[in-house]
């Protein structure tokens, strides 16, 4: 009797399967933008205290992403998937119970929970991502994907504003009272819902692929029970994280500046909900571009020197939103996204393949260094409400740019001395 080979899935159809996945989290991460200044007027909260919401979101990856690659090697990838979709599920559920009693603290807690589920969903997916394909076209299936999540990420702000930034507390000449502070809070309840229930939709999607999915992985080496405390051990992996941390921390806080940016009279003196549209179409759309953009070049330009180049760009633009104003200063603000674009997944998977660690503990001390976009924006926000003006802080992302470029240098090094002398050295 001859024993038939088992056939393995085409690891095409498991990544679009998974790609699916970043669109539904670069949704709900930009939907925060509109969601902070919603919040600001509602709750009547300083700058500062309003980009708490973004902390609040952001901290969940400090908290949770150590024990997502734990749970990760422990459920498989389809499961841990589905677990995280689960947790999101529950996060959207707790909004409307958190602006039904009315208390800003329990809004937050309701978006910790949600991007808690974001967190294990990321662990899981950016290794799977770059797994589905060969090797070395690694770079380009994860800047693929994340053009995706570009797009998740362009259409949040944008529809996020007409929900969140109209009518209610942001009618024309509307007088904050417990009614129009009310219809905001509805608003604000109908968005998360809405999206609770698009990300249950996105699990049972997922349940029904999971065996394509593990069966695209089934014969790829396994980490085990791995801690991803051992993580700590590369210092390729440590440096990663450091520069996840302030690449997050400089989006994050560019993003959440914008709408108030653009709606002063220091940007272009739009409404809110017009800046929200703005942001979504202009900021997060060029990312999305620029991801596929970056797809293309990277299969011509080595990763280091193509990330120094965007690095630098992106500075150079962030310093001239801090010595301009008007016009100049609001679309200098707007091009950083394209530039962005394809930085956190090329980080990402920089030093994945640079990492002594294995994937799991290193795809989980990369996402611990979201928690940069938890610690930046309310530095932003206090230098903001301190100065009385926007554009000062803008000086937050431009430092994280810097650190950026230094890391970019060094892996384009790094790249170089493995092609001399047939191994990746960091200096």
């Amino acid at each position: 009797m001859t024993i038939q080979p088992v056939r393995r899935q085409p690891a095409g159809l498991a990544f679009a399967y998974v790609t699916s996945l970043f669109f539904a989290w670069g949704f709900v991460t930009a939907l925060i933008d509109p969601l902070i200044q919603a919040v600001k007027r509602v709750f009547d909260l300083s700058t500062a205290e309003a980009m708490l919401t973004a902390s609040a979101w952001f901290i969940a990856y400090g908290v949770a992403s150590i024990p997502a690659g734990w749970v990760l090697s422990k459920l498989g990838y389809s499961r841990a998937i589905i677990a995280a979709l689960a947790a999101m599920v529950l996060g959207c559920i707790l909004v409307p119970v958190a602006t039904i009693v009315d208390v800003y603290a329990l809004v937050l807690l309701s978006l910790f929970v949600i991007a808690s589920g974001v967190t294990l969903l990321q662990v899981a997916a950016n290794p799977l991502s770059a797994s589905l394909g060969e090797p070395r076209t690694a770079h380009l299936r994860l800047t693929f994907s994340q053009a995706f999540n570009s797009l998740g990420a362009t259409l949040g702000p944008v529809i996020g504003s007409t929900i969140l930034l109209t009518g209610g507390v942001f009618a024309a000449d509307a007088v904050i009272s417990p009614a129009t502070r009310g219809e905001s809070l509805r608003s604000i309840d109908l968005a998360f819902l809405a999206v609770g229930a698009f990300f249950a939709l996105v699990a049972v999607f997922i349940w029904t692929a999971r065996k394509r999915i593990e069966a695209s992985v089934a014969d790829r080496p396994h980490d085990g029970m791995v801690s991803p405390l051992a993580a700590f051990r590369s210092g390729w992996a440590v440096f990663g994280a450091a520069a996840i941390f302030f690449y997050v921390g400089a989006e994050v806080t560019i993003g959440a500046l914008l709408i108030p940016f653009i709606s002063s009279s220091e940007g272009l003196g739009l409404a809110p909900h017009e800046a929200g549209h703005m942001v979504g179409w202009y900021y997060w759309g060029a990312a999305m571009i620029g991801r596929f953009v970056g797809s293309a070049l990277l299969t011509h330009i080595p990763a280091g020197y193509l990330l120094s180049a965007c690095t630098m760009i992106a500075a150079a633009l962030a310093l001239l939103v801090t010595q301009t104003d008007g016009i100049t200063a609001a679309y200098a603000a707007l091009a950083i996204g394209f530039f962005n674009s394809i930085m956190f997944p090329t980080i990402f998977s920089l030093t994945l393949e640079r990492s002594s660690a294995s994937a799991s503990a290193t795809s989980g001390l990369l996402v611990f260094g979201i928690i940069g976009g938890a610690i930046l924006p309310p530095i932003a926000g206090a230098i903001a409400d301190a100065t009385g003006a926007v554009t000062p802080a803008f000086f937050v992302p431009l430092v994280g740019y810097v650190v950026l470029i230094v890391f970019a240098l060094a892996c384009a090094r790094a790249v170089r001395t493995q092609s001399d002398q047939g191994q990746a050295v960091i200096h």
